[in-house]
């Protein structure tokens, strides 16, 4: 089980990335741009995902990773469920949603040449 420390410890080390408070909750972002909310009580994580790639996070375990069910999900927003998702997915999960929001000069850091 990942706990709220280890998320709040993934987001914040993404490039200039920070922690604002979202109504109740705490979310993080890039600018003024959320890639991310924590619901603590629930123990999961919402993050901003491209249609694409919240489809392919969701082939994991729908269980575990999934659209949120209303029209916010059509959008992007995917909820993780923290206490069955292995750190690598978190990881992944939370640098594909900075880099949907992120300018490209931010997102581009990010990314690898290991395909070259």
């Amino acid at each position: 089980m990942i706990d709220i420390e280890t998320v709040r410890q993934i987001a914040l080390s993404l490039p200039e990335a920070n922690e604002v408070p979202h109504f109740e909750k705490p979310s993080f972002r890039i600018g003024k741009k959320i890639f991310a909310t924590l619901n603590i009580p629930a123990n999961r994580v919402c993050v901003k995902l491209s249609v694409t790639d919240q489809d392919l996070f969701s082939t994991f375990d729908r269980t575990v990773i999934y659209p949120v069910p209303n029209k916010w999900g059509k959008l992007g927003w995917t909820l993780v469920n923290l206490a069955n998702v292995p750190d690598e997915t978190l990881t992944d999960a939370l640098t594909a949603a900075y880099c949907e929001v992120a300018p490209k000069r931010l997102s581009d850091q990010l990314k690898t040449t290991d395909f070259e």
